[in-house]
């Protein structure tokens, strides 16, 4: 080895032809490519594609090592780049950062100016005031009813429902509560109070909810609700005089738009509103107790034990035409409200229904309460009870 290794340290001075390129290695089987041009100073230009590709890595700026011979390339390391080939690498760099900084700015936008068209990340003292504005109570419903501890059928329906209608500008909150306490015997009540509920979503679905939605919405509220409840007493009238029977119902609609509440009533189920200064009843009741009171000849406090507190002079069906009490009430600063029938209110007072509503803040969890209390009481009736938690105004 050491022979060969003089041998060719013996033949440096002799003349030999020019060696390959060495400015451009290739593959194996490969063409060889054309050398690039050398500057004035004899140092290989470097590309401005490896500077861009990867300008943070020093070799980038490095020329390419010189061929050589495998015996020399096992003992000699590959040549320093020179001084001048490093200087203008570093310019290259210099001249491209400025072109980026023309481009994008000297500096990095600053979270607190708003950029325009875009997006970005809040600072814990930016977040919006929206996050931090809650409701002390929202909208919400809940239709219970029980058959009580002495009926053997459950002749009351209820229906409760919250939607809400798409406006121009803002949406509108609708809300539909009904309570039916039928009479009439076996297949006669109950087929009462469910026809009632069913004429009355009709009604009001055909005529102001499908309108609100194709923006046709022509029907004033008030007579609506009245000619549901007409609506309903055809109806039932007409199923009577068919099966021969004497059913009929009461029926307490309430109609929610926005802020307002619009009450159709006929019988003695009642709506309340919870509000500061207590519970405070809305309808009046169609019964000969209620009458009396009316006329000042009895006692609020005495109808629960008076001897006709159940004697009816207007219900829904069993007349051919009914007179029907419209109600509009604002909801103003009220809290709940209550529909429900005579097996609720004739078994549990006004304190102990307003306790109810206020201990939970879930209608249901008010509505099982409520039924309960009933129950408690004797259960002598079926029970049926519609809670709705109004808005409250935020805290």
């Amino acid at each position: 080895m050491a022979f060969f290794r003089k041998l060719f340290r013996g033949n440096e001075g002799e003349a030999s032809p020019p060696a390959p390129d060495a400015d451009a290695p290739t593959k194996a089987g490969a063409p060889a490519a054309d050398p690039p041009a050398p500057d004035a100073g004899g140092a290989v230009t470097v590309p401005d594609a490896a500077v861009w590709w990867d300008s943070s890595a020093p070799a980038a700026a490095e020329a390419p090592p010189a061929r050589q011979s495998s015996a020399e390339s096992a003992e000699t390391p590959t040549a320093p780049v020179s001084v001048l080939e490093v200087e203008k690498a570093r310019q290259r760099l210099a001249s491209v950062a400025a072109q980026v900084a023309a481009a994008t700015g000297p500096e990095p936008v600053s979270l607190n100016t708003e950029p325009v068209d875009a997006t970005h990340q809040l600072e814990a003292n930016d977040a919006p005031a929206l996050s931090s504005r809650q409701s002390a109570q929202g909208l919400a419903a809940m239709a219970a009813r029980d058959i009580g501890r002495v009926r053997e059928i459950n002749q009351d329906s209820v229906f409760a429902m919250i939607t809400t209608l798409p406006r121009e500008g803002s949406d509108l909150s609708v809300g539909l509560f009904i309570v039916a306490d039928g009479m009439g015997g076996h297949q006669g009540g109950e087929v009462a109070s469910r026809l009632a509920i069913r004429t009355v979503v009709h009604q009001v679905l055909s005529e102001l909810v499908l309108p609100a939605l194709d923006d046709s919405m022509s029907a004033a509220l008030q007579p609506l609700m009245i000619s549901a409840v007409q609506a309903a007493n055809q109806a039932i009238w007409d199923t009577a005089q068919a099966m021969g029977s004497d059913m009929g119902t009461t029926c307490t609609a309430a109609l929610l738009v926005g802020h307002g509440l619009y009450i159709a009533h006929v019988g003695d189920s009642r709506a309340y509103l919870y509000e500061p200064g207590g519970l405070r009843q809305i309808t009046t009741d169609h019964s000969t107790v209620g009458r009396l009171i009316q006329l000042g000849q009895l006692e609020p406090s005495e109808a629960r034990e008076h001897p006709l507190r159940n004697q009816l002079y207007r219900t829904v069906g069993q007349q051919a035409q009914v007179m029907v009490d419209f109600i509009y009430q604002p909801l103003g600063v009220g809290s709940h409200l209550l529909l429900c029938s005579d097996g609720l209110w004739g078994m549990v007072d006004d304190p102990a229904l307003a306790q109810a509503l206020t201990r939970s803040p879930w209608p249901q969890d008010a509505c099982n309460e409520l039924i309960a209390l009933a129950n408690l009481a004797g259960g002598e009736d079926n029970i049926s009870a519609v809670v709705v938690s109004l808005p409250m105004a935020e805290r």
